[in-house]
């Protein structure tokens, strides 16, 4: 439960500046460059903190009671705590899957956008975000030790672009739905910056 406050408060990563998967850096200020296993989340009107396999581990021994903290340009009073655990199904699948993106998806580079504006027809575009949302879970799959064993199939249903921003520069995102031959944990992000809330997906 989290109570708005109105003064300057350090983020949850910098109560905890030795978590490094709470931040993704390293001890020499270098970025980790792999898929997160702590995400910050803003949905709905609620602030969730997402551990994933050791993550999950991390955000239990958190002390974060009676903490201020900054979460998503907005600052709280941390005043309830509550945890919950579960084990959920990773990988292919023989059917497809249909799932929601809550918040924006960052398919796209620099290099691919100039070439998503360049296709023209929805058609050649939903093509490319269809490749890129494979590998964005290929990419995933990786980070978490998961070998895929059969190809991905994904089918892009209703999409529309969002414009958004990263670290003040202007991105474009994609929210809507699309169907997958694969099984992701709902809240688990896929795509770029999923560590900031981007590409949050549920069924």
């Amino acid at each position: 439960m989290l109570k708005k406050l109105f003064h300057p408060s350090p983020p949850v990563s910098g109560l905890y500046p030795n978590e490094i998967l709470l931040h993704q850096h390293l001890e020499d200020g270098a970025v980790k460059y792999n898929y997160p296993f702590v995400q910050y989340k803003y949905v709905s009107g609620k602030c969730l903190i997402i551990g994933i396999d050791e993550g999950a581990k991390v955000i239990n021994n958190l002390n974060l009671i009676g903490e201020k903290v900054a979460f998503f340009r907005q600052e709280f009073g941390i005043l309830k705590k509550d945890v919950s655990f579960q084990e959920s199904p990773y990988g292919t699948t023989s059917t497809m899957t249909f799932y929601t993106f809550l918040t924006s998806w960052i398919a796209l580079n620099e290099k691919n956008y100039e070439k998503y504006q360049r296709l023209g027809r929805w058609a050649k575009r939903k093509e490319l975000l269809e490749k890129i949302l494979i590998g964005n879970i290929i990419s995933m799959s990786k980070s978490l030790g998961y070998t895929v064993p059969a190809p991905i199939n994904a089918n892009i249903d209703k999409f529309k672009e969002i414009k958004t921003s990263l670290k003040g520069t202007p991105m474009l995102g994609f929210i809507g739905t699309f169907s997958v031959n694969f099984e992701i944990p709902d809240y688990r992000g896929i795509g770029k910056s999923v560590s900031r809330e981007f590409g949050t997906a549920v069924r």
